[in-house]
C-alpha cells in the first residue's frame, strides 16, 4: 500500500468544537495518526449539539449529534481526565511521543495541568504545538473566549453579509457556516505543515499562535483591501459583487440562477445569447467598471430578459458559450449534482462501536494529491472508542487500564 502523505506523524488533539478539530481532521485525512482526547462521560461539546442527530440501523434518532461527525473523521477517541495527576501523566507521555499537539483552551488554560507549550517542549523539543484561541496570546482581549459568531461580528464580516438596510430582509447576517472557525482550521493545518518542514531543517519544533480574530480579518480579503486603501468601509449589497457586474443571482421563469460574468468577453457572449447584442456596445456597459457604475440600470434590464426562460433553459443556452452560470441549489440538490457524484464527494464509513450506528456519511476531503491521496480509516468515533487500544500501544496492560478506569481517570 502506498504510504499516505503524513504517515508516521503523530498528533495529540486536545481541541474541541470546530476550528481545532477541523485542522486535525485535515491532518488525519492526509494520514497522520490523530488521537483525540475527550473528557470521560462527556466528550467534545459538539457530541450533544443537536438536532439533528445520527440515526441507528433502524432509522431512529440516537443521542449523538451529526455536528460532531463533520470534523472528527479518521481520529481515535481516548477519554482522559486531565484534571487528575494520572491523566496529566498519560498526556505528557503521549506528548513526549507526538509530533504535533493542537489545543484550543483559553490563553494559559493548560499551564495548570503542565500541558502548556513550555512544559511539553521540555519533554519534547521537536514538538510542534498549535494553540487556537479567539483573540490570540497577547493584546487587551487575549483572555476572552472566542466564538465564530462573535468573530464574524467583531471583524465586520456580518456588516458586509446580507441585504442593505433599506431592502426587505435587510440587516447584518452571519455566514451560513462557521466560516472563521473553518478557515482557522485550514490556516492552522498550513502553519503546522510549515513548522514540520522547518523542523526537518533545524530539528526543533515551535509554538503556533492561531487566533480566530486574525483569521477573520485576513479573510475579509478584497473588502479589507478596499477599506485600507480608500478609507471607505464596504457596505452590504446582497448577492451582488462590489467590483464586478453582472455577478449575482437573477430571477428566471421558474426560480433563480447565478451569473458570474467576470470579463467583457463573457458579457458580450451573454448579450448575444440573450438576443440583446446591443447591450455590449452600449457606452454605459462597455467595460466592467462602467457596468458596476450603471448596475442600477443594467440589472433590471437583464432581469426582464432572464425571467423569460427557465433556469434549465438558461443553463443549456449559456454553458456552451462559456458564460459562467448555474442553478442556486439547496444542499440536497447539491449532493444530487452529477459532478458532485462523479467526484465522489459523499463518503460513507462503517463504524463498529456497539452503539447501533452502523455507518456515518460525510464529505470527502478536497485534497486530491495524486501520489498520496487522503485516506479513509476511521468513521467519526464513539466517545472513548479507542481508549484501550491507544493505551495498550503505550504499554499499559489490562490491569493498569482497569485501575485507571475504576479511578475515573479514563
Amino acid at each position: 500500500m502506498t504510504p499516505a502523505a503524513l504517515d508516521g506523524i503523530k498528533v495529540l488533539d486536545l481541541s474541541r468544537v470546530l476550528a481545532g478539530p477541523w485542522c486535525t481532521q485535515i491532518l488525519a485525512d492526509l494520514g497522520a495518526d490523530v488521537v483525540k482526547i475527550e473528557r470521560p462521560g462527556v466528550g467534545d461539546d459538539t457530541r450533544t449539539w443537536g438536532p439533528p442527530f445520527l440515526k441507528d440501523a433502524q432509522g431512529r434518532d440516537t443521542d449523538q449529534a451529526s455536528y460532531f461527525t463533520a470534523c472528527n473523521r479518521n481520529k481515535r477517541s481516548v477519554t482522559i481526565d486531565m484534571a487528575t495527576a494520572e491523566g496529566q501523566a498519560l498526556l505528557k507521555k503521549m506528548a513526549a511521543q507526538a509530533d504535533i499537539v493542537v489545543e484550543n483552551f483559553k490563553t494559559g488554560g493548560l499551564k495548570q495541568y503542565g500541558l502548556d507549550y513550555d512544559s511539553l517542549r521540555a519533554l519534547n523539543p521537536r514538538l510542534v504545538y498549535c494553540s487556537v484561541t479567539g483573540f490570540g496570546h497577547d493584546g487587551p482581549h487575549a483572555s476572552r473566549a472566542g466564538y465564530d459568531l462573535m468573530i464574524q461580528a467583531t471583524t465586520g464580516m456580518m456588516s458586509i453579509t446580507g441585504r442593505p438596510d433599506g431592502e426587505p430582509g435587510g440587516g447584518p447576517l452571519r455566514v451560513g457556516v462557521a466560516l472563521t472557525d473553518l478557515f482557522t482550521g485550514v490556516y492552522a493545518a498550513t502553519a503546522i505543515l510549515a513548522a514540520i518542514e522547518v523542523r526537518h531543517r533545524t530539528g526543533e519544533g515551535q509554538h503556533i499562535d492561531m487566533a480566530l480574530l486574525d483569521v477573520g480579518m485576513a479573510i475579509l480579503a478584497n473588502q479589507a483591501s478596499a477599506f485600507l486603501n480608500t478609507g471607505v468601509a464596504p457596505q452590504r449589497q446582497g448577492n451582488s459583487h462590489p467590483s464586478l457586474a453582472p455577478y449575482q443571482d437573477f430571477h428566471t421563469k421558474d426560480g433563480a440562477m447565478l451569473l458570474a460574468i467576470g470579463n467583457n468577453g463573457q458579457f458580450m457572449r451573454f448579450c448575444e445569447a440573450a438576443g440583446q447584442a446591443e447591450w455590449a456596445s452600449d457606452p454605459r456597459f462597455a467595460t466592467n467598471t462602467l457596468r458596476v457604475r450603471h448596475r442600477e440600470v443594467l440589472i433590471p434590464m437583464m432581469e426582464a430578459v432572464t425571467r423569460t426562460r427557465t433556469t434549465a433553459e438558461w443553463i443549456a443556452l449559456l454553458e456552451d458559450k462559456a458564460v459562467p452560470c448555474g442553478p442556486i441549489n439547496n444542499i440536497a440538490q447539491a449532493f444530487e449534482d452529477e459532478q458532485v457524484k462523479a467526484r465522489g464527494l459523499a463518503v460513507s464509513l462503517p463504524r463498529d462501536a456497539g452503539d447501533g450506528i452502523e455507518r456515518i456519511v460525510g464529505v470527502a476531503s478536497p485534497l486530491r494529491l495524486q501520489g498520496t491521496p487522503p485516506v479513509l480509516r476511521y468513521a467519526p468515533p464513539a466517545l472513548g472508542q479507542h481508549t484501550d487500544e491507544v493505551l495498550a500501544e503505550m504499554g499499559l496492560d489490562e490491569q493498569q487500564r482497569a485501575a485507571l478506569r475504576d479511578a475515573g481517570v479514563i
